[in-house]
């Protein structure tokens, strides 16, 4: 069935970060959608027609939905957990958190509530850490699944350093895996990520089926994590003695590639950075979980001067937002730290397209684009009291989206489309 969506559009073609010439505003536009797709975007007196039926946001902002690139579905209850760093907090909260995932139909009431969350936050599309049980990615895809989503998820592969409860083996992580991925990769808008929790829970000899499973399913993303915290680096280093440094572990075992996200990269060595440029791996910002963790201060301009692709992501548990605009904001306060910019529309930018960009997806998620996934967010900048008060005396469009930046949470969200279909409210 075919649907116009009206109301005042913004999708970008190119990094603001870059060029001047990276975005189409339309003030009174249309999307024209069909089965899921994107079909037409333009002014609403081009394409208004009697025959389609019309859903009015005016005058609200309609843009991508946002893409969360690096989260941990199964620390949903355990976001703002006080008091550790890095180690300690896996041990003490996640960890314990995550072997409940093993009892009969947890996996499947959290999935709900995840997704759900997801969306109440504009969030459309989001690459998701599951635990080590296998049933906890079959019920993150199935939830995904009858929301027709575009998910990107994995088992955690992790057979050391934690809790007998949450801990595989080399060779059931392989086949958990290897099912998932032939069950799940390429059904529907679902798609597989390897995951290698990190090298500190993983043995030699898992990481060697981790990159099994990657040469086997070149098509699949990777995901795991790379110089989060000092104490973690040195950790990981005395395991693999024989390595280089952090990075060194992984590509070792054959896991760098453009399919690889690589959570974190705060503290990392030169090395690291060239042979991350060489092999298009990418890094993932995550700065509420960065601050919140006393972990440290990511550098965009380095890296991309560098000519790493970075994402940038909420990383619940340890962060501590759902919203990617809230992720925006406290960005935006680490880069300041930094002595870096992050500009609201490069902003913005990154949060949809730009992640988009970083995940190989652009041609189908991200943009405005016909043709796409119709998955797209209508926000409203006055949705607080405050906000509206600000708005008064807003000017520029760049003065709106850094208003919804800085003080934008879910209720800023108006409506969350996915594949073309209205998700908000959600039914409980």
């Amino acid at each position: 069935m075919k649907q116009l969506i009206r109301g005042r559009l913004l999708t970008f073609h190119a990094d603001p970060a870059t060029t001047d010439d990276n975005h189409r505003y339309i003030e009174d536009g249309a999307l024209i959608t069909e089965n899921g797709k994107i079909t037409a975007i333009g002014d609403y007196a081009d394409l208004a027609d009697p025959a389609i039926p019309e859903t009015d946001h005016r005058p609200h902002l309609i843009l991508p939905g946002f893409i969360d690139t690096h989260i941990h579905f199964p620390q949903v209850q355990v976001v703002a957990s006080w008091g550790a760093q890095l180690l300690d907090w896996l041990n003490t909260y996640t960890f314990p958190e995550e072997s409940r995932f093993a009892q009969q139909g947890h996996a499947p009431q959290m999935a709900n509530h995840f997704l759900n969350l997801l969306l109440a936050h504009g969030t459309t599309t989001a690459v998701a850490f599951c635990s080590s049980h296998p049933q906890s990615a079959e019920a993150l895809f199935a939830a995904a699944e009858s929301r027709n989503m575009a998910m990107i998820a994995g088992k955690v592969m992790m057979d050391r350093n934690a809790p007998e409860a949450v801990l595989d083996t080399p060779r059931s992580a392989y086949d958990d895996s290897r099912a998932l991925i032939e069950k799940w990769h390429g059904r529907g808008r679902q798609r597989y990520a390897i995951t290698p929790r990190f090298a500190i829970t993983s043995t030699p000899e898992q990481m060697q089926m981790a990159g099994q499973l990657v040469r086997e399913y070149p098509d699949c993303h990777i995901q795991t994590h790379l110089s989060e915290n000092r104490d973690e680096i040195a950790y990981t280093l005395e395991l693999y003695p024989q390595a280089r440094d952090y990075l060194d572990i992984y590509e070792t075992y054959g896991l760098l590639s453009d399919k690889l996200l690589l959570g974190h990269s705060i503290h990392l060595e030169p090395r690291e950075i060239a042979r991350m440029a060489e092999t298009g791996s990418r890094a993932v910002f995550c700065p509420t979980s960065n601050l919140f963790l006393g972990s440290g201060l990511f550098d965009e301009a380095g890296l991309r001067a560098a000519g790493v692709t970075c994402g940038i992501a909420t990383d619940i548990g340890g962060g501590t937002s759902y919203s990617m605009l809230q992720t925006l904001n406290e960005g935006y306060k680490i880069l300041q730290l930094r002595g870096q910019k992050l500009h609201p529309l490069t902003a913005f930018h990154w949060a949809t397209r730009g992640n988009a960009l970083a995940l190989g997806m652009a041609d189908r998620i991200g943009t405005l684009d016909p043709g796409t996934d119709a998955d797209f967010i209508v926000l409203n900048a006055g949705s607080t009291p405050a906000m509206s008060l600000r708005m008064e005396r807003a000017e520029t469009l760049a003065e709106e989206l850094f208003i919804l930046q800085i003080m934008g949470d879910d209720r800023a969200i108006v409506q969350t489309y996915v594949a073309g279909q209205a998700m908000l409210p959600i039914s409980s």
